[in-house]
């Protein structure tokens, strides 16, 4: 039952009565009402679904944050709260959009040494100036051997709250939870030095299971191309 019907994050509850309530309120004044609410009902308990991830297991490996699609591949500067200095990093954007899951998860084994909230704008998720311009929660992971990735989530057009309920000091391991964004959103990946991206712009990836990057691929970065 796990498969067919995903368990729900616990942020989605109340949303979920809500919902309910709302669409009970309809039936009452006209039934046609009624059904469309029910229908809302159902898409809300499919967005806040927190399916059960099967998360790679090898040092060295980078997950994906999030489900979504991936967008160009940069190099980009790390947000300056982090304190990661001013050298451009590889980039691996993760676009969600209202129908992916939107639960976050790290994306390497590591303890978070920083954690800055910025409120922005809310721009399309999906469009570069996102990265800098819009409402963002940014975390800072450092890794046992002392190098170090960035987590940036990155509200959207829609989306008008940023969960995390990470904490610095805390350790994550590689495809835990930490956090998740309402309603169409981003999460931008800063890599560190040596680690090779495995995936390329267009390709769907899976929150806890796609692996984004490899600190020990000797292969250059992928590229791909439809079929």
């Amino acid at each position: 039952m796990r498969n067919v019907v995903p368990p729900l994050h616990p942020e989605g509850w109340k949303f979920l009565a809500i919902f309910a309530v709302a669409t009970l309120l309809l039936f009452w004044i006209w039934e046609p009402l009624g059904w469309i609410g029910v229908i809302l009902t159902a898409w809300c308990a499919y967005f806040f679904r927190d399916p059960v991830r099967f998360t790679p297991l090898r040092a060295g490996l980078v997950i994906s944050p999030a489900d979504g699609r991936i967008e160009p591949i940069v190099e980009a500067v790390p947000p300056a709260e982090l304190g990661m200095g001013d050298k451009p990093r590889v980039r691996v954007s993760i676009f969600m959009d209202v129908f992916d899951v939107h639960v976050n998860r790290s994306p390497i084994d590591g303890e978070i040494a920083a954690i800055d909230y910025r409120p922005g704008k809310f721009l399309n998720a999906s469009i570069d100036k996102a990265s800098i311009d819009n409402e963002r929660n940014s975390l800072r992971i450092l890794l046992d051997d002392g190098r170090d990735v960035a987590v940036v989530q990155i509200a959207g057009l829609i989306a008008r709250r940023i969960l995390c309920h990470a904490r610095i000091g805390q350790r994550l391991l590689a495809g835990e939870r930490f956090g998740m964004i309402r309603f169409g959103s981003r999460v931008d990946v800063y890599l560190a030095e040596g680690m090779v991206p495995l995936v390329s712009a267009g390709q769907r990836s899976i929150g806890g299971e796609t692996v984004i990057a490899d600190s020990r691929a000797t292969e250059p970065p992928r590229s791909a191309a439809t079929r």
